[in-house]
Formats: structure tokens, sequence, C-alpha cells
């Protein structure tokens, strides 16, 4: 019976005979480079255009529960994840949710004021805490 390593092995040996007897694309594959003062004359003359495009983001008017208690993860997180998506993570400790909020600040560079750090904390914990 021929088991997965082996096929794989011999789609590996396939590949590469394929490769020996068609050839590997090389430098004679390719266009001919263009005389060196065409080259900057062109240069000079060719511009590089910005253009400004409009993205639409989906939008929700889902906020985490918990009145007031929520009112620092409304005002920090949305911005970013989706209600649904943070209350779909699994149950973490207080100090894993801290690592948690710690990293979008540092990593992400997460705009969350340094005064609500402690409310995301505690609701995160409280909400999705290991129970």
């Amino acid at each position: 019976m021929i088991n997965a390593a082996q096929v794989g092995f011999g789609a590996a040996i396939l590949a590469g005979v394929v490769l020996a007897i068609i050839g590997h694309p090389g430098p004679k594959d390719l266009p001919p480079p263009a005389a060196a003062s065409a080259s900057a004359s062109t240069n000079a003359s060719q511009t590089f255009v910005l253009k400004s495009v409009s993205v639409d983001l989906p939008t929700s008017a889902i906020t985490f529960p918990g009145g007031a208690a929520a009112d620092a993860i409304n005002a920090n997180c949305l911005s970013c994840h989706s209600a649904g998506m943070v209350l779909a993570q699994p149950n973490l400790t207080k100090a894993a949710w801290a690592a948690e909020v710690d990293k979008m600040i540092h990593a992400f560079k997460a705009p969350i004021d340094q005064g609500n750090v402690a409310a995301i904390v505690d609701y995160l914990s409280q909400t999705k805490g290991v129970k």
C-alpha cells in the first residue's frame, strides 16, 4: 500500500523530471534590455501619479453588551474589531487579556488611551474570563 509520504515524494520527483526535460526559464527567455541612453531619457520624462480611492468598509451597529461597563471597550476596540469577533474568542485569564490588550497597543499600534486599559481588561476578564 502506498502512503501519503510516498505520493508526495513521487510528485516531487515527477516535477523535477518535467523541469529537467522542458528546461527552466532562464535569461535567454527574457526580452533584451533597452539601450542605456534611451532608458535615461525615457525615465526623465515619465511621471508617477498617485490616485486616491475610496473604500467602503462594512459597518455594524452591534456593540459590546454591558452598558456603562462596556463604554471603554466600545470606544476603543470597535474601530478594528467587531463585538462578535471578540466575544467569540476563548475564555482567558485576566493576565492573558491584559497581554492581548498590551499587544494591540504596542505591536499593532492601537490608539487606546492608557486610562482605558484597566476598564477594557476588566470587561474582557468579566465577560470572557476563565470560569
